[in-house]
């Protein structure tokens, strides 16, 4: 090989140690795994007297989260508070909705701000469109209340209009309120209110939903505040042959012997929004629960807060699109699937509860995924 091919390998070689080096002094290109094991390792090589400050700041951080554990506890209590005034509001959006109060002029007198008129053409393609897809509903002119009002919400929400079915929609239509209530503990209800229906007898169906505002002595500082950890449901009274949570499906059986045929019914559950009543239990020890329950119980926390925070309180924004559960653009949906391909790498966080972490006050701020702003209702904030 000759001196030159020498002094060309040598270069590249050279360059190949300056790109691992400017990937070792950036840690923006490691897994969040090795990005917390590099952080760790510097720390043990700092001089003793430095891990000290380190430790000191550490112990100045669960003094902080003591605090913050405080703060939730009296967020809760506040919320409880206002949940009183609202329900005013609320109940007077209950008989609008229902019919059994018809608004004044006055109070139907309403222009927002910003609100303009919808481009001429746009509107009509739009008309058009949604006859085509049998979206748009045609009501007679002297329909009582707002018909469909909940409905219109759940299909229009990507987190809730995946549960509904075609048999859950007749019943849903007769869903005329969602109410919250605070109970002293650490924990909230969700009542479901309906019109009296050919389904079942009950007037309301509940979700239960509990809280926990606590610092683990095995890893403190992953508090956030307060977490959704259990859920109950209510045991709903179906009408003979009205149970849309299970259907009947006819299997044939053959006689080894004889060789005879028979025709067995049998009921297996079935797929439908009012599965929502009846989640897995969560057990004393949490991890005994299964990978399948831990999924569903996931999806439900993530449903309970957002009803909560998000739907229940801004209800007639939902219906109007003045809100939407996912406001971004398209140009933003794909600078994140830009990143999403650039992460597929990345070693996943390994999820230690099925809990819902709910951090900040208890105002939602619309990030489904993530919704900050959450729960924050601490009445026992208990500190370990």
């Amino acid at each position: 090989m000759s001196e030159d091919n020498f002094d060309e390998h040598d270069s590249s070689d050279g360059e190949d140690k300056k790109a691992y080096e400017s990937i070792l002094s950036n840690p923006s290109y490691f897994s969040a795994t090795m990005k917390r094991m590099l952080l760790k390792h510097m720390v043990k090589n700092l001089p003793e007297a430095a891990q000290k400050r380190v430790k000191a700041l550490k112990n100045l951080q669960l003094e902080f989260l003591r605090h913050e554990c405080t703060f939730f506890e009296e967020v809760y209590q506040l919320e409880r508070k206002y949940q009183e005034k609202y329900q005013s509001i609320a109940d007077k959006r209950k008989a609008i909705l229902s019919g059994q109060y018809e608004p004044t002029a006055e109070e139907s007198e309403f222009k927002s701000d910003n609100e303009e008129e919808d481009d001429e053409d746009e509107a009509m393609m739009i008309q058009e469109r949604l006859k085509s897809m049998k979206s748009l509903q045609q009501y007679d002119a002297n329909v009582k209340g707002i018909p469909d009002f909940w409905l219109t919400i759940f299909r229009n929400t990507d987190l809730l209009s995946d549960m509904i079915q075609p048999h859950d929609e007749p019943l849903l239509k007769q869903l005329i309120d969602i109410k919250i209530t605070y109970a002293e503990d650490l924990s909230y209800t969700l009542e479901f209110h309906f019109q009296p229906n050919d389904y079942f007898t009950d007037s309301v169906l509940t979700k239960k939903y509990f809280l926990r505002c606590k610092i683990d002595n095995e890893d403190p500082f992953q508090f956030e505040g307060p977490e959704i950890y259990k859920c109950e449901g209510c045991n709903i009274n179906w009408k003979p042959g009205k149970n849309i949570t299970v259907k009947t499906i006819k299997k044939k059986q053959k006689h080894k012997a004889r060789g005879a045929v028979r025709t067995v019914s049998k009921q297996v559950p079935n797929d439908s929004f009012f599965n929502f009543f009846n989640p897995p239990e969560v057990p004393e020890d949490e991890s005994k629960l299964d990978e399948e329950s831990q999924n569903i119980l996931a999806t439900d926390f993530e449903i309970g807060h957002f009803l909560r925070a998000r739907i229940i309180p801004r209800a007639v924004l939902f219906y109007t699109g003045d809100l939407v559960d996912d406001d971004e653009s398209d140009d933003e949906m794909e600078e994140e699937e830009d990143e999403e391909e650039m992460s597929d790498e990345e070693e996943p966080e390994p999820v230690s509860k099925n809990a819902k972490k709910i951090k900040g006050p208890m105002k939602g701020n619309g990030n489904k995924a993530n919704p900050a702003g959450g729960e924050g209702n601490p009445a026992e904030c208990q500190q370990q």
